[in-house]
């Protein structure tokens, strides 16, 4: 009975985890006991390491060591159950080592389970070769799942990534809300904008279904230290909010649809580790940085609106969903982007952007030209 509760209770996960095209259910999953015992001291491990950049590696490691691992337990659930079968059948084998029991049985189920097939522990009852061939397929199948189970991990991993990537031109790194919209600021941008927020809208609902699927993709961190799914989706919702509450156009209307879908995204995630949002954390947005932020906006040339509400609107957009973001941040060891960035610094976007006003300005008059290269160097000058 132990044996076959044990293969039912592997099985049962790996189908969960690996086949079952929806979120897995159940307390006293493996899969879930594995990653509540290692995540953990891997997060405490992690915290030793004081340069920020090579701690960031060390999380780094946990996602794909964390698959290679529970595989490997997996495997190991697999082999002690039909072991424990055999033991049960009085182990059914002819050892040439003359030597039968528990360390015997383990023995085979090994040989068996990974289809090596050594041929010097034979069965010789019906059950007992019956078994054996139960268990070389099992272990067939298993090895097929998994290897079909890696490329699909990695694409959507792939697929997760180019998109944040791609916001690093638009919204700075760490992305924030306030780039995003100072660099969307030009003449006509607004079109560009809302063709942004419905891509990313697609995106968040990819990252919903590929993230409640495999659960283990929130582990894997991004190629850069100042980024990742988690800060790009909350500069996302940070933009929407701040677009529906605060800021004139037509492309609230699309920033109503990325905001609803995101911060989907952002609760069925944090649900996924059964966390709890965090309502007393600091405050991402204070009055005196939401007056810096509109006063950077204004600078930049976006139409905001201050009708005395703004702030409160936008409070009110953000208790939906910073509460949940703050409990994958503390639980996942990813930072939160800043509302406005820390510090303004000139990135491969701002170099460019240079050289094309550079461009524009060697074309006006003589007077105009001066004045615009001049305006060059005001740090907050959209382009």
């Amino acid at each position: 009975m132990a044996g076959v509760f044990c293969l039912l209770l592997v099985l049962f996960d790996a189908f969960q985890t690996i086949i079952l095209p929806r979120r897995a259910v159940g307390r006293f999953r493996i899969t879930n006991l594995f990653y509540l015992l290692t995540w953990k001291p891997w997060t405490l491990l992690a915290q030793l390491v004081r340069h920020a950049g090579r701690r960031e590696s060390v999380y780094s490691y946990y996602g794909p060591l964390s698959l290679i691992l529970l595989l490997m337990v997996w495997a190991g659930g697999l082999l002690l159950g039909f072991a424990l079968i055999t033991f049960a059948l009085g182990s059914p084998f002819r050892d040439q080592m003359l030597q039968s029991g528990f360390l015997t049985d383990l023995y085979v189920s090994g040989t068996t389970l990974f289809t090596l097939g050594l041929g010097d522990v034979t069965p010789y009852s019906a059950t007992s070769r019956a078994l054996t061939i139960l268990e070389a397929g099992t272990g067939l199948g298993f090895l097929a799942v998994v290897m079909g189970y890696f490329p699909v991990l990695y694409s959507a991993f792939s697929r997760r990534e180019v998109s944040i990537a791609l916001l690093d031109a638009r919204a700075g790194s760490p992305p924030t809300a306030a780039e995003l919209l100072r660099r969307h600021s030009h003449e006509g941008a607004d079109a560009a904008l809302s063709i942004l927020l419905t891509e990313w809208e697609r995106w968040s609902a990819e990252l919903l279904e590929s993230h409640i699927s495999y659960p283990l993709l929130c582990y894997f961190r991004s190629q850069h230290t100042n980024q990742s799914w988690l800060s790009a989706l909350t500069s996302v919702l940070d933009s929407s909010a701040l677009l529906i509450a605060g800021v004139r156009g037509h492309e609230a209307r699309q920033a109503q649809l990325t905001f609803a879908m995101a911060r989907h995204a952002m609760v069925d995630l944090a649900q996924i580790f059964s966390l709890v949002p965090i309502v007393n954390g600091p405050d991402r947005l204070p009055p005196e940085r939401y007056e810096e932020l509109y006063g950077l906006l204004c600078q930049s040339g976006v139409s905001v609106c201050r009708d005395g509400h703004s702030y409160d609107r936008l409070r009110e957009l953000r208790v939906l969903y910073e509460g949940h973001a703050e409990a994958l941040a503390a639980y996942l060891r990813m930072p939160l982007p800043p509302w406005i960035p820390a510090a303004q610094r000139i990135d491969n976007w701002g170099r460019v952007a240079r050289l094309r006003a550079q461009t524009e300005a060697s074309n006006l008059p003589e007077t105009h030209s001066a004045q615009a290269i001049a305006t060059l160097v005001e740090p907050h000058h959209d382009f």
